[in-house]
């Protein structure tokens, strides 16, 4: 699913990947009549040479239209700003401070303390 995602996203659908090989073969059909190499059959069909080439092989014109990345995508948002009325019946929370603790300091106290088992040795 990720890699479908990946793909939409960056423009490629899924019959793009199916039209690979008209691609393939339509590149190979220009590098035999015309003796183009793969950046000038790119230029010729999606880069600054189109318009042209389009205009002079009127014959391919079938096989351009088989060509993958042939698609056009448009992405548009609307965003939509409404006033609602009843806002003023709406009344915002009260957030009061609740202040109870639960948690306070003891001094350690053990019975051995005061029974003298722990004092420090002391000279006789």
């Amino acid at each position: 699913m990720s890699f479908v995602i990946l793909l939409q996203s960056v423009g490629l659908h899924s019959d793009d990947l199916v039209q690979i090989d008209e691609f393939i073969e339509h590149a190979k059909f220009h590098s035999e009549q015309y003796g183009d190499n793969v950046l000038v059959f790119i230029s010729k069909h999606y880069g600054e040479l189109k318009a042209a080439h389009e205009r002079e092989h009127q014959e391919e014109k079938k096989d351009h239209e088989q060509l993958p990345f042939q698609h056009h995508c448009h992405l548009s948002s609307i965003v939509a700003y409404t006033n609602n009325p009843l806002d003023s019946e709406l009344e915002t929370p009260i957030i009061t401070e609740f202040k109870a603790t639960h948690f306070f300091y003891q001094a350690p106290f053990s019975s051995s303390h005061t029974k003298g088992l722990l004092q420090p040795p002391r000279h006789s």
